[in-house]
């Protein structure tokens, strides 16, 4: 069966706009790789500052292949660490914008049942 990750996010009020438009800038990133089965980004309604950022895979292995690759790079180019912009004599100093979240819990779970919705 198929594993689901969770990422909890902590994310003050303040950067909640924020975080959801680098979500949807980012859309179809995650879409394409071999694997996925399912995404959400989950706003909290009251009583928490979590988003809750769902994804399913296919098994640990597609994850972890993802994380691995079209993940890992991605966060790299964003900290500035890839090594295109390294070697390009352009300058390390720009600002990278801030993330939106103050912290961030990953949970990992196997699915051990599920029910379609009834047609």
């Amino acid at each position: 069966m198929s594993i689901v990750k969770i990422n909890a996010l902590t994310v003050p009020t303040e950067q909640r706009e924020v975080l959801e438009q680098r979500f949807a800038a980012r859309k179809g990133f995650v879409e394409s790789a071999d694997g996925f089965e399912w995404f959400e980004l989950l706003r909290p309604l009251e009583g928490s500052d979590r988003y809750l950022v769902y994804t399913r895979w296919r098994d640990e292995e597609a994850f972890q292949a993802w994380m691995n690759g079209p993940m890992k790079e991605a966060h790299q180019r964003a900290k500035g660490d890839d090594s295109e912009d390294s070697g390009s004599g352009g300058s390390q100093s720009a600002e990278r914008p801030k993330p939106a979240a103050t912290g961030s819990e990953t949970w990992s779970f196997e699915v051990v049942q599920q029910a379609p919705p009834k047609k």
